[in-house]
This record gives C-alpha cells, structure tokens and sequence, in this order.
C-alpha cells in the first residue's frame, strides 16, 4: 500500500512527546513490510534546510482566505533509505522555536492557520509528486483537518481510492480555538457544522478528526474503552461511543535500536537478561552522578517525566501525607528525577532536594540521562492520571527496571503485577490515583527488595524478555489500513 502519514513532529527531526516516536517507529516498520510510505511534517526553524533536497518549484496551498505559497524540502529518514520525509517550509507558521508552542506560554494562537497550511499541504505535495496514496494517516488533533478535506474536499480530486485513518495519542488535546479561527482553515463554512467542527460555540479539531476519519485507533486497547467513557473522553465521550465500530486499540512497540541494553551506548555498561551485571554498573554511575550516596544495597526509583497534571505530579510531589517527602523519610531509598512542565512542581523538586540527600533531580531534559536512569534504576515510579500508552514503563522493562504504575491506559495493557506468593509479574500495580496509595505501593516494591531478592530478579528477567518491538503493532495497522479502504472507498469502487 502507499501511506502518507500527516504529523506535527517526528524523531529525530522534531520531537514533543511518544507521537513523534511513534510516527517514526511504525513508518520504519511498514517500509521494511515492503509498503511505500512517505511522511509530510513542518520544517521547523530547527530543522536545518543545508541537509535537506528542495523540490523544484514553489507550491501553492489554498489555507486561509487567501492562496499562499511554501517551498518543499525533503529527505530520508536516517537508518531507513526508502522512507523519504518531506518538509512544508512556511517561515509565517514554522519558522519559530515550537511545535504547538513555547512552554512558558498557551499553544500559538495561529495554530488553526499552521496546522490549516500542513493539511492543506498534504494534499498539494500528493499532487506535486503525482503520488496519490491508499491512506492518509493523521496524528493527533494538529492534523485532523486532512480527513475532513479527504471527505468533504479533495475525494473526487485524485483521491478516490484514498482512506483516512485518524491515531488519537492524547484525548486530552483535542485543538480548541475561537469560531472566529474558522476561516484559517480555508475551506466553506458549511464544514463548521457539517464535518463537526463546532463544540461550545469555537471550533474543535479532534472532534471534527473522529467525525470524518474512515478508521480511528489509540495506542493501546485499554484507552481505546477510556476515550468512550465519562472521564476519559474530555467531553466527547458520546461522540466516541458512536463511532465504536472503527475505533481500534494497538499497543505502541518500542524503537529496539535505541532502547536496548543490550547495544546501548549511552550507558556505561551493556547487560542483558542472561548476564545482569552491567546493570550494578549503570546503578554505580547514576548514583554518582545524580549525587546520590553510591551504596548498590539502596534501591533507586527512577521518574522521567513531563510535570504535568496527566503525570500525577499532585499526588506524588504535593506536600500531602503519603507523598515523595513522606517516601524518603520513612524509607530507606533513593529517588532519582528527570523532568520539567509546571513551575510550582519544578520549584517543589528543587526545595525536596536541599532537605532530603536521597532525593536528585534534573530539571529539563537530557536523552543521556533518561537512559541511564532506565538502566541504573532498581524501580521506577509512573502513577499517571491517564496514559494512553506510555513508553518509559516498556522502557523499564527492557531494562531490568520494575515499573511502580497506576492501572490506566497502556499501562494496565503492559504491566503484569507483581505475585507476592510466586514472584509472578514485571511490576507494581494500583488502581487508586492518591498519595496513600502511592505511597503504600512504593512501601511494597522497596519491602520486596529488601526481602525477595529472588522475586525482584525473576521479575526483572521476565520484563527484559518481553518483546514490544513494532513487527506485529505494523501488521494490525496494516489490517485497519484495510478496514478503512473497505470503509472509505467501498461506495466509490
């Protein structure tokens, strides 16, 4: 099949969170399955056009109330040849630091017209190229205008044959902005109601997504029932439930070139599930490192993470009973945090650390780091208030670290809690988002430590054993890429 997939970022060009990880990782997978996929994102001002080929020719994009014109560039994605990346290159929308915005501030209040001009040119490099594709596969709210216009636009414009397929990585984000934002998107007023753009009187991108796309999936089979409910919809819950027939849930793999101890080389040491010891190395280095006392006895739990609500940073950093000063006054153990998002929890971390020698952290972000802490931690502490998938447990995992998660999303989907009678499982598991419980989990994994050594490492083989490579997340895309082109373009056939 020929794949076009529409995304705001992909690694290693540009990168927010699991979305462009996923992009990347699954359109990898599916050129080596011998598919013909290309991918169109944004050139940002990051991304340096020296190392890019430009297309020939300007392109006109009809976004907004008037035409207005990009260059294309254009390239492959490094470690995979036949993948080419091709690049909007529109100083107006992309040339700024940002993808949706800068993290001091809200999202750029542009966002509709930005994301109009990616959409819109999609469609526009297909014709450029003379390269129409079987699916068009958007990410996320940034790209949900290109289902509408694949529906109510361009269908009979060379795109015939052409299904769309909309993955919702976060219900949480869903592209809300103001009814006077509508003509940015630069397609009839008709669609404000028509094609589901109209929530609250403004305008609201994913809901408009889920309305038209042929297919929908999540990234994960738990969240795909959560975005249906009450709590994990954000209000479009019934809209969900009504479309239940073509929403699918496929657990994210993981990108095994980058997150393998075993080839690693941003650890001081590889190891494997058949020789450990390379990890008491990593153990050694992160504790000096972070400023911990180097004591291989003493078990660290890692936290990489945004410090956002989603993360449960109120109930893990807040100064309530039960939370992390409580953990490391009652517990002999050593936290070590990666991490940046709200002022008040970056302010709290810094504060934690001059009371309390057990506690280090790094405010911002540090990819050398992030690996070592997966790879020296003994546990490491993920108690979201919702993950639609989640790296960083399977993570964890592939690296001998046992995951301490609330059962949500694709948390409840990869973590198998721990037996206490058999030593069964890869990881602690609760269900309750509170400080106590927390707390109380945290209690167990540090006692385990302490007294069933046994269990810890046969837990810990059991997660490095796993496999969440994308081979078989490409296959069941493969056969909603199917669906939706059964769905989409039946009536046309």
């Amino acid at each position: 099949m020929k794949i076009l997939m529409v995304t705001a970022e992909t690694v290693p060009f540009a990168k927010t969170g699991g979305l462009a990880d996923m992009v990347s990782a699954l359109a990898i997978q599916l050129t080596k399955m011998g598919h013909d996929v290309k991918i169109v994102m944004p050139r940002y001002y990051k991304i340096d056009r020296s190392r890019l080929v430009k297309l020939e020719g300007p392109m006109a994009i009809a976004a907004g109330t008037v035409e207005t014109w990009s260059a294309v560039y254009t390239t492959t994605m490094p470690g995979c040849e036949k993948l080419s990346v091709y690049f909007i290159d529109h100083e107006q929308c992309f040339g700024r630091d940002g993808v949706y915005g800068v993290p001091s501030e809200t999202d750029f209040h542009d966002n509709p017209y930005r994301f109009a001009v990616l959409c819109h040119g999609a469609f526009q490099l297909c014709r450029k190229l003379g390269w129409f594709p079987d699916i068009i596969h958007c990410h996320d709210w940034s790209t949900c205008l290109a289902p509408v216009l694949l529906k109510h636009v361009c269908r009979y414009c060379g795109f015939e044959k052409t299904a769309s397929v909309l993955t919702i990585h976060n219900q949480g984000y869903q592209g809300q902005y103001s009814k006077n934002s509508f003509p940015a998107l630069g397609i009839d007023w008709g669609l404000y109601y028509g094609a589901g753009f109209e929530h609250d009187g403004g305008i609201n991108f994913l809901q408009a997504g889920v309305s038209s796309s042929d297919m929908i999936t999540t990234v994960s089979p738990t969240y795909a029932h959560e975005i249906q409910t009450a709590e994990g919809g954000f209000g479009m819950d019934g809209l969900l439930r009504a479309r239940t027939d073509v929403i699918k849930g496929i657990l994210n793999g993981a990108d095994l070139r980058q997150w393998n101890p075993e080839i690693d080389k941003k650890i001081p040491e590889t190891y494997s599930a058949r020789s450990m010891a390379g990890k008491a190395k990593c153990k050694e280095e992160l504790q000096k490192k972070m400023g911990l006392e180097v004591n291989p006895d003493i078990p660290v739990i890692g936290i990489v993470t945004r410090l956002v609500d989603q993360k449960g940073i109120a109930e893990i950093f807040a100064p309530t009973y039960g939370s992390i000063y409580q953990i490391c006054t009652d517990m002999k153990v050593q936290f070590a945090i990666l991490g940046s998002g709200e002022s008040w929890c970056e302010n709290e971390i810094c504060a934690l650390q001059s009371k309390l020698p057990n506690l280090r952290a790094y405010i911002g972000y540090d990819d050398a780091l992030s690996h070592l802490i997966e790879a020296g931690s003994d546990f490491f502490l993920m108690p979201s208030k919702y993950e639609p998938c989640g790296l960083n447990q399977i993570y964890s995992m592939l690296y001998g670290t046992l995951p301490i998660v609330r059962k949500t999303g694709g948390l409840a989907d990869t973590v198998d809690n721990y037996n206490q009678q058999t030593g069964e499982g890869t990881g602690f598991v609760f269900e309750q988002l509170t400080p106590r419980a927390i707390y109380d989990t945290v209690g167990w994994a540090v006692w385990a430590y302490y007294n069933k050594k046994d269990h810890i490492k046969k837990m810990q083989q059991a997660g490095m054993k796993k496999t969440f490579g994308w081979d078989e997340a490409a296959e069941k895309y493969v056969q909603v890429y199917k669906e939706a082109l059964e769905r989409g373009c039946g009536i046309r056939k």
